[in-house]
């Protein structure tokens, strides 16, 4: 554990630090992958002189390519990878390593081969939960520990995440550390011009970005333009992503196919668009920006992470969300507004009650901007690289002693 505890010692330490990010990875359609490429480029901006190596966490199905800065390759499904790629950390230069936890990027059940790299290596480790769940079951529950016993500190999204891990799991709150997931440092307001840019000038514009699966709920928020474009024909919703590659695995284009069908029968076919492609984060960041109205109509309760509400947030967008654990947290203070699950009568009424308060919508899109101005990749890479430089020197610290 980093001495008398994390919060107030990791600002301000200054020399450059070797580190190996574990994560899933670019060009992998997975958005912690995207996530890990977004915290490594902008940490990389302050630590040029030891460039962020990946070792990623592979989906052979998938079959991808991957860029230079990928040094070893884990077949997540290949408990013998887990334990080479830590005896090659172990041999390694690296000072800390950085591993990006989901339960699904691993293989074993409920991704239980992590602990086999995690407690063979030998360099201090830092992990972000990305998934916390309120309720775990038993083999759940023990992974979870397990890292987090292995870590010398362990990195949240949101506060909530702190109550779970400490009351429900156990793990002692000096080792836990809240820092916002990150976004791009987007100029407030100037959707005309991006409308234009985008050939949506004119709409009103809606939108949501995501990998689709049935779990987004994506067909409430069809039927709430159903609603809403009855009193304003000029409303447009963009559904920006293609099928989640896991889902389509198991049941091919089926939910898309029922989302085009709901489009037909309701009529809307000129007020709802699909973006069935990979979209570059430049493009969609035009998106975002042409946005009027970003919905995430989401249908998990316990999700505490959202890297698209994030953006949305630090780019100022009046939001529309269902109350998981993560929207909950940054749309709180008029950030955004909440809504019930499963209901496109609330997501619709929302909409509506934006669109003829045009100085309310100003107001929340400030307040959003605002808190997002905290959010920016900037920021968010400049406190991982201060952990990061800090657990590599009491490590140092640690081994002079013992020398």
């Amino acid at each position: 554990m980093v001495k008398n505890g994390i919060v107030s010692k990791f600002k301000g330490i200054g020399r450059q630090v070797r580190a190996i990010y574990v994560s899933s990875y670019i060009p992998r359609e997975c958005g912690i992958g995207t996530y890990t490429k977004d915290l490594t480029n902008a940490v990389n901006e302050l630590n040029p002189d030891y460039l962020a190596e990946i070792m990623v966490l592979d989906d052979p199905d998938q079959r991808v390519t991957y860029p230079w800065e990928v040094k070893y390759k884990i077949d997540q499904n290949k408990i013998e990878d887990y334990i080479s790629a830590a005896d090659y950390i172990n041999r390694s230069s690296s000072e800390v390593v950085s591993l990006q936890h989901e339960f699904g990027l691993n293989g074993g059940k409920n991704g239980e081969y992590i602990l086999s790299f995690v407690e063979r290596i030998k360099k201090p480790l830092v992990t972000t939960f990305h998934t916390i769940l309120e309720q775990p079951s038993p083999n759940q529950k023990e992974i979870i520990k397990r890292i987090a016993d292995k870590s010398t500190v362990v990195i949240v999204m949101v506060t909530e995440a702190i109550r779970r891990l400490t009351e429900i799991y156990g793990i002692d709150r000096k080792k836990v550390l809240m820092i916002h997931h990150g976004v791009p440092d987007i100029p407030l307001g100037g959707s005309e011009k991006f409308k234009e840019k985008t050939g949506l000038k004119g709409r009103k514009v809606a939108s949501t970005i995501n990998l689709i699966s049935r779990n987004k709920g994506i067909e409430y928020a069809i039927e709430a333009i159903a609603k809403v474009a009855k009193l304003d024909p000029t409303i447009i919703y963009l559904v920006i992503g293609r099928t989640h590659p896991v889902v389509a695995r198991f049941e091919n284009e089926n939910y898309r196919h029922e989302l085009e069908a709901l489009v037909k029968k309701y009529k809307i076919e000129e007020n709802v668009r699909f973006l069935n492609r990979y979209i570059p984060i430049d493009q969609l960041v035009d998106y975002l920006r042409a946005t009027d109205i970003y919905i995430t109509p989401y249908l998990d309760p316990q999700q505490i992470t959202s890297g698209a509400l994030a953006y949305a947030v630090g780019a100022g967008k009046s939001c529309i969300s269902t109350p998981y654990i993560y929207a909950q947290e940054v749309l709180a203070k008029g950030r955004g507004i909440l809504t019930d699950f499963a209901s496109s009568a609330g997501i619709a009424d929302e909409m509506v009650y934006l669109i003829n308060n045009p100085k309310e919508m100003r107001e929340m899109e400030m307040k959003a901007y605002d808190y997002g101005r905290h959010m920016t990749w900037s920021n968010v890479a400049l406190q991982h690289l201060d952990l990061l430089r800090l657990v590599a020197k009491e490590s140092r610290e640690e081994l002079a002693v013992k020398v």
